[in-house]
């Protein structure tokens, strides 16, 4: 039986937003804001942290100051708010001088429930006094993982909230983010709150997420392939540096895709456009560094690629949360190899920072390479590096097993007396050559360079001749990554041995490792691209005939398609085919203003084609 407050917030979350129910998580967090407690959320990307300060705000009334990092996410999340109904406004460097005025014009008059502002933005100009004369009564904190120096996204403007908070006079916080390990989150509690605060803690899986890895092979043939997949979907395809986003970008064009490159480094308005395309459009890859995202509330992506191997398992999973936040099945693919793994380690040995953060970052980075190469099920490791102990998903509820967790388990395999050959290979030539070089020695290929350096004499040469090359030379990579090979050198790359190396080179040790997936390559055919969500062909026309009309109205209005309705909502009206408003009514993510605004137009669309 629930309570007359949760009545009233179940209540304002269906006139207003259109939902039936809460998702996992959200009532706890939401009440404790009710009954004005500091609270410290985290949650998966997808679960609908940002209704965990709107809805509040709207319940019990008064000024809700929301701090975002980046201008894009607030004014997308205030069009959507405006859109529902609900007063909210932004302040940032991006306002026009109407829209400026306008903010103050309701925040004068008190109407405004929800003002969005950067925490740059707070930190200046007098802004944090003039609102405490207004009268905020709560502080939102948004992605609070970038106020820890442990955070992926570190932002010292972060630092300055626990002040601002003492300056609107104390008000109660509630601070969100999708991803932080137990260290960041102490960090957190610590920086923001001068008590402890309420903590939620909500599951870290997405089961809507299929998780796969693959080493690098042709990447550029990998991508394409998986692209294959999921013909007409949107998606993000991360690169490890700018210039690889460009030319992945003009690769993919050449194929047919409609991809865009985004960096830092690109011109100011070439980078809006590109973000404002694939906000606006289905069907667009954006190959990008990790400066975008953050910033994108696109429900509908529905993949994320990893061209290069990300830097620590935080990383990874804020940016794979990027995908399928409308709840729907979405997929992932991380590309990996010996080189991601060496530039990594030499980025964090070049960072101007004590030994004691390098030790911590190195730890990361290694827990990073460990699911790269890991034997058993992709979900269960991602989660126990958050503290989560599942099942391997092949048993557990997931609906979208991992790669590793198919009908056919991959088994660890004893691979010490081949180990020992390539270490072998190692000692011999000296130990400063690479992948390539020692498995033309293993499999006794007398290449020019082999010659030159007289290494078709080595003992060595010839002894790996019954494997392929390309066996030799993913063992080199498994080795680097098992931490028994080194970087020999950051200027000319190739490989040492570690003192693990020894000591499985000399008999100390053992070693067993994981046999590569061969992931089967798409067909080349658009029609074996089977739709990611499920849909009959029947109720599947009829969803891409609502999508068609959703993005003219979005192109009319000047905003992004799913701000109209998402494809969760639209998918709902394609199986249910509402035929009067009241049914609209009903379906999952119609709320009052939007039923009165497009609900009519969507009637039509569904009755002609019906007709």
């Amino acid at each position: 039986m629930s309570s007359p407050r949760e009545s009233e917030a179940r209540a304002v979350l269906k006139s207003v937003f259109g939902y039936d129910d809460f998702r996992a998580g959200q009532w706890e967090v939401i009440e404790a804001a009710l009954d004005g407690r500091d609270v410290f959320a985290v949650m998966p990307t997808g679960s609908g942290k940002s209704m965990c300060y709107q809805l509040p705000a709207l319940v019990s009334g008064g000024l809700t100051l929301v701090v975002s990092p980046l201008i894009a996410l607030m004014r997308d999340q205030v069009g959507q708010l405006v859109r529902a109904g609900v007063p909210a406004a932004s302040l940032n460097s991006m306002n026009s001088e109407q829209e400026a005025a306008q903010a103050w014009d309701q925040l004068n008059s008190g109407e405004l429930r929800l003002l969005f502002v950067s925490p740059e933005r707070l930190a200046g100009d007098g802004l944090v006094g003039r609102l405490k004369r207004l009268g905020v009564t709560r502080l939102a904190i948004d992605e609070a993982h970038c106020v820890s120096q442990w955070g992926h996204d570190f932002r010292p403007e972060y630092r300055l909230l626990a002040k601002a908070r003492e300056a609107l006079g104390g008000v109660p916080v509630t601070a969100l983010t999708a991803t932080a390990d137990r260290q960041t989150r102490d960090d957190i509690a610590q920086q923001l709150f001068p008590a402890p605060p309420r903590m939620v803690v909500h599951s870290f899986d997405r089961p809507n997420l299929k998780l796969a890895f693959a080493p690098k092979d042709q990447p550029r043939r990998q991508i394409d392939d998986f692209l294959r997949r999921h013909r007409g979907g949107s998606g993000i395809v991360y690169c490890a540096s700018r210039t690889k986003t460009e030319r992945l970008a003009e690769g993919l064009r050449e194929k047919g895709w409609n991809a865009l490159p985004y960096h830092a480094g690109l011109e100011q308005g070439e980078r809006n456009r590109n973000q404002d395309i694939f906000l606006q459009e289905d069907g667009v890859v954006v190959c990008a560094t990790i400066a975008f995202g953050m910033g994108i509330n696109k429900p509908d992506v529905r993949f994320v690629v990893h061209h290069d191997m990300p830097a620590s398992i935080e990383g990874y999973y804020q940016e794979i949360g990027r995908a399928g936040r409308d709840g729907l099945p979405a997929d992932t693919l991380t590309l990996y190899g010996t080189e991601d793994m060496a530039l990594r380690r030499r980025q964090i040995d070049e960072k101007p920072i004590d030994d004691e953060r390098r030790r911590i970052e190195h730890k990361r980075l290694n827990a990073m390479i460990d699911l790269c190469e890991n034997a058993l099920c992709r979900r269960s490791a991602l989660l126990a590096y958050f503290g989560e102990e599942v099942a391997p998903c092949r048993h557990g509820q997931s609906p979208l097993r991992c790669d590793l967790c198919g009908d056919t388990a991959p088994a660890l395999a004893d691979v010490t007396l081949d180990a020992r050959k390539l270490l072998s290979a190692v000692i011999r030539t000296g130990q400063r050559f690479g992948a390539g070089h020692l498995a033309d020695i293993l499999t006794g290929t007398a290449t020019e360079a082999v010659r030159r350096q007289n290494h078709d004499g080595l003992k060595t040469f010839g002894v790996g001749q019954d494997k392929p090359k390309a066996s030799w030379m993913a063992l080199t990579r498994k080795l680097f990554a098992a931490d028994a090979l080194a970087e020999a050198s950051h200027e000319h790359g190739g490989f040492r041995l570690t003192p693990k190396g020894e000591d499985i080179l000399f008999g100390r040790e053992s070693i067993a490792l994981r046999a590569d997936l061969n992931l089967p390559r798409a067909r080349r055919s658009e029609r074996d691209a089977a739709r990611a969500d499920g849909l009959d062909e029947g109720t599947a026309a009829l969803f891409e005939h609502l999508r068609k009309l959703r993005l003219q109205i979005a192109r009319d209005e000047g905003v992004a398609a799913y701000i109209i309705f998402t494809d969760r909502t639209l998918i709902a009206m394609a199986r249910e085919r509402p035929a009067a408003l009241d049914e609209m009514r009903r379906i999952d993510g119609v709320g009052e203003r939007k039923l009165t605004q497009y609900g009519e137009a969507f009637l039509e669309a569904i009755g002609e084609f019906a007709g």
